[in-house]
């Protein structure tokens, strides 16, 4: 029989930064290789811990043998190593029987459809209505309008310059369902979302000095 307080405590006393050993049976590459192709044929896999870090890991409820978790972490975190780590801490043993992902980044279940749900809204004829407008995406990084003339160099790749004037500061509070801590923070160098003056996307840029940014991605112009 699980005890609640046991398990709570080693849940609370998991969190934090550290390294984690990738398991045998992943898609960790192992010399081009997939581990898991490695690990089916029997072969020895070599693996490196890489570092993670687990923001908020908590006991949400025991029903006999299986214990259910709510857990926040960041990318290339392994659910199953911690299942597994878990079940040497209390000495019986574990594995992971289900896992649900309920966001990533600024993505949260509660903003899902059904695919039922998206074939009914195309037999509707309202299939464009259940897309995300690329205007909508990474809404926590600021963003730019530029002028016709700038917009050209945007679309060419090529190195351009804003004011402090034209900048815009991101959204930071996050989505339903998601958490500030699963956006990863800022990223570095800072990027800036880049919108033509009709408001649409056409770039991502990364700053090189201050107030100058080289597009890293450019997005077709729509017809």
């Amino acid at each position: 029989m699980l005890d609640d307080a046991t398990v709570e405590k080693l849940a609370a006393e998991g969190s934090g930064r550290f390294e984690q050993m990738p398991p045998s049976f992943s898609a960790k590459k192992v010399k081009g290789r997939p581990a898991y192709e490695l690990a089916r044929k029997k072969q020895a896999v070599e693996l490196k811990p890489v570092e993670v870090e687990i923001y908020d890991y908590k006991l949400r409820e025991i029903e006999g043998s299986i214990a259910r978790f709510v857990i926040e972490c960041s990318s290339g975190t392994y659910i199953r190593s911690l299942a597994h780590e878990m079940g040497q801490k209390l000495g019986c043993g574990a594995h992971l029987a289900e896992i649900t992902r309920t966001a990533v980044g600024e993505f949260s279940l509660e903003q899902a459809i059904t695919l039922e749900e998206l074939a009914e809204a195309r037999q509707a004829g309202k299939f464009a209505d259940c897309l995300i407008p690329l205007e909508n995406l990474l809404p926590n990084f600021p963003r730019v309008n530029v002028l016709p003339v700038i917009e050209k160099r945007v679309r060419h790749g090529t190195k351009f310059n804003i004011t402090l004037a034209q900048l815009q500061p991101g959204r930071v509070e996050p989505p339903p369902g998601a958490t500030t801590q699963l956006d990863g923070g800022e990223p570095k160098p800072p990027r800036l979302r880049v919108f033509s003056q009709q408001d649409k996307l056409i770039a991502i840029a990364e700053a090189v000095v201050p107030r100058t940014y080289q597009p890293i991605v450019v997005f077709e112009a729509l017809p």
